[in-house]
Formats: structure tokens, sequence, C-alpha cells
């Protein structure tokens, strides 16, 4: 069952290396410096995740704050994966094609893809906090991964493993501390100085997460 999907996932890569070996040289340029320029759109969306949040309450601003921290927790997971797996890029194991990609030496293997896995987590990291980018995120994840594959680098199966992997651990661990990044967020806003990074409006004023105390009514007669 491995080696047919294995064998399925040669196939797909060599079609798609190439049709990459066929684009016209500037368009070669763009896919190569795309597939790295493409993360830094996820460091975009963090940052607007953590403006947005400011005004939603401390466990948003905690979970926005900590989506950089959480990419890499599933960066180094999907590291840690990668070296028990010493399997060779489609550039070093298909000699030959031409690969869009400057091929890494052996030693660097292919799966899972770590590029995949920082756009799963980031994307994921980014939808907990902001429901609402779900589908950019999603699909800034995936092109992500598809660039891979397209430029040489992977396999169709390491950037799904990836994307995965990444989406899976940058989750699990967002959640998992959600509650402590929540009271580190309440502490933190009571100074004065990181309070405009933290909350909006003036001090005092409630938060989404501390709803305004209604006045009490007296009901006696």
């Amino acid at each position: 069952m491995i080696s047919e999907i294995f064998a399925v996932s040669a196939a797909w890569s060599r079609s798609l290396i190439e049709f990459g070996d066929g684009l016209a040289p500037w368009t070669k340029a763009v896919v190569e410096l795309g597939t790295d320029l493409l993360l830094i759109a996820f460091a975009v969306l963090f940052l607007a995740a953590w403006w947005r949040a400011r005004s939603l309450g401390s466990r948003t601003v905690g979970l926005a704050l900590f989506a950089p921290v959480a990419t890499v927790i599933a960066y180094m997971v999907s590291r840690t994966i990668k070296s028990f797996f010493e399997q060779m890029r489609p550039c070093q194991a298909m000699t030959d094609l031409s690969a869009i990609a400057t091929c890494d030496p052996l030693g660097d293997w292919s799966f899972p893809s770590n590029h995949a896995a920082i756009a799963g987590a980031a994307a994921a990291a980014v939808v907990i906090t902001w429901h609402r980018m779900a589908l950019p995120a999603a699909a800034l994840a995936v092109l992500e991964a598809f660039s891979r594959v397209l430029v040489g680098a992977h396999y169709p199966h390491d950037v799904t493993v990836g994307l995965i992997t990444g989406a899976v651990v940058a989750t699990l661990v967002s959640l998992a501390l959600a509650r402590p990044l929540t009271g580190l967020v309440d502490r933190l806003s009571e100074v004065g100085l990181l309070r405009p990074l933290l909350r909006t409006g003036t001090p005092g004023r409630p938060t989404a997460d501390v709803p305004a105390r209604q006045p009490e009514t007296d009901t006696r007669v």
C-alpha cells in the first residue's frame, strides 16, 4: 500500500517537474522565489490577526501572539520526524529531470516538507483567532505546498503530511495553552506601556472577554 502511494506520488511529481521545466525562464525565477516568499504572507496575517484581536479580549490576543511560536513548534516537530525518514528529494532521485529549485545535497531529506508544515501551522494558528480567514489561509497554505512540488523539492505526499502535521501540532499547542495565555495577557495589560499592544480603548474599559457589569437595581418595595 505504501509503495503504491509513493509510486503515484512520484508520478505526479515527475509530471509537475516536467511541466515546470517547460516554463519561461522568468516564470521559473518567480516560482522559485515565490516558494519562499509565500511564507512571508503568513507573517502579515499574524500581524493583522494580532491587531484585530486587541479589540476582542485577552484569550484572542494571547492566541494571536502565540501563533508564531506555535508555528515554530510545529516546524520543530516536522524536522524531528524528517530525521527518521531518509527519503531523497525528487530533484535528487530524478536526475534525468531539470528541477526549478536548486537541489539540496543528500542528507537534507524530503519527508515531510518543512515548508508545508510551517504553512499548515501558520494557517491553523491564524484561523483559531480569526475564523473568517479560514479560506484565504488554507488556500495560501495549499499554494505553498503545491509550489514545493512544482520546483522539485518535494513529493505530493511530503507536502500533504507536512500540512497535516503543522496544522495539528499548532492547533493542539495553541488550545492547550489558551488559558495560561489569557491570564498572561491580563497581567501584562496592567502595565501601562504594554496595554496599547494588548487592548484597544481606554484603561478600565471592559473587553470582549469580560462583559460590562450591569448596574444593580433596587427591588425593594
